[in-house]
């Protein structure tokens, strides 16, 4: 054999041997439409997963139906940088119109970028406004039936894990309405989430003053609040207050953030969100100061609760800053280290 064939077969050796290497130590796409609905298992009560859409990037649309509202729910799930490795789960939570109106996580903040280097399975719930997420007692003649609290809780977690290899550490966080909502539901799943972040909420629930923005949240889509907890004063209200039951919160690493209200940074023409339109910055301001200015009071009364009952906790409590979309991308970000450590302890 001449010098210059030896010299081939050696490259395609070396080529050969590359390749089989590339083979063993690349990882595995796994998260393909048809592989999930394969891997997906029903939950305890038949809730199920009937469809996935096509992967756009490293975002999946799930269709899932949850046998406690007899509905079939979307799902956004953001995959893991490496979806062939089992990783923890962050459940985000849209506000009062459930993400409709263009206004969620995925359209309104850099979620989708932020979290493509990170080994987390993003989950983002869409629909339930005005449901505080929360199990009505009774179907409402507007907003219908609500279980949202056994979604979250028991219908979805065992079919996110089974289809995305979950490692059984979750996190929760949610924006206004749903930063009450993640309270709620640490409470009704003890054990279920390692961390909660609520991003401007108003946690106190059964005062008269929590009845009556409660209430106001509800009515704002046309449901009635009695359908969900009952009329002012019944024990449900006080039942699902979580400043009352506080103490229960107890080894949860809690992420509380909210604003004064008062324009801030990012209440600009070419602030996050705004793009220029000088009527959306006029509503942010206008409506979004007085929203932010009482999620703050019950943001400072809650931390006052925690220290009385020496319940750990993180409190963001911006000089500044009005009820919007950038505001709460930031508050991912800053709470994210704080999830991250309770997810992989």
């Amino acid at each position: 054999m001449d010098a210059h064939a030896a010299r081939t077969r050696i490259g395609l050796s070396a080529a050969v041997i590359a390749l089989a290497v590339a083979l063993v130590v690349a990882p595995a796409a796994v998260a393909e439409p048809g592989e999930i609905m394969a891997a997906a298992a029903a939950s305890p009560d038949g809730s199920r997963l009937v469809g996935v859409g096509e992967r756009q990037g490293r975002t999946v649309d799930l269709a899932i139906h949850s046998a406690a509202m007899d509905a079939v729910i979307t799902v956004k799930v953001l995959l893991p940088v490496d979806d062939s490795r089992p990783a923890p789960v962050l459940y985000l939570l849209n506000g009062a119109n459930g993400g409709t109106e263009a206004s969620s996580w995925n359209e309104q903040t850099d979620v989708a970028d932020f979290f493509a280097d990170k080994q987390v399975t993003v989950v983002i719930p869409m629909g339930g406004r005005g449901s505080y997420f929360t199990d009505w007692r009774a179907d409402d003649p507007v907003l219908g039936r609500q279980r949202w609290t056994t979604f979250l809780t028991r219908e979805l977690p065992p079919i996110i894990d089974s289809a995305f290899h979950g490692t059984g550490a979750n996190a929760i966080a949610g924006i206004s309405m749903a930063g009450t909502s993640v309270f709620q539901l640490a409470l009704a799943a003890p054990g279920l989430y390692r961390a909660l972040g609520s991003y401007s909420g108003c946690v106190q629930t059964s005062s008269p003053q929590g009845e009556a923005m409660v209430t106001a949240v509800v009515g704002r889509y046309a449901g009635n609040s009695v359908n969900m907890w009952g009329p002012p004063g019944d024990p449900a209200w006080a039942a699902n207050d979580a400043y009352l039951h506080a103490d229960r919160l107890r080894g949860t690493a809690i992420y509380v953030s909210a604003g004064t209200g008062l324009p801030g940074p990012l209440d600009t023409l070419d602030g996050p969100g705004v793009n220029g339109n000088g009527q959306k910055l006029f509503s942010q301001i206008t409506t979004g100061l007085v929203i932010e200015a009482i999620t703050n009071q019950c943001a400072q009364a809650l931390r006052t609760r925690l220290a009385a009952l020496a319940v750990p906790a993180t409190f963001n409590l911006r000089p500044t800053g009005t009820h919007s979309w950038g505001y709460w991308q930031q508050d991912l970000h800053d709470s994210w280290p704080l999830f991250e450590q309770a997810l992989t302890r």
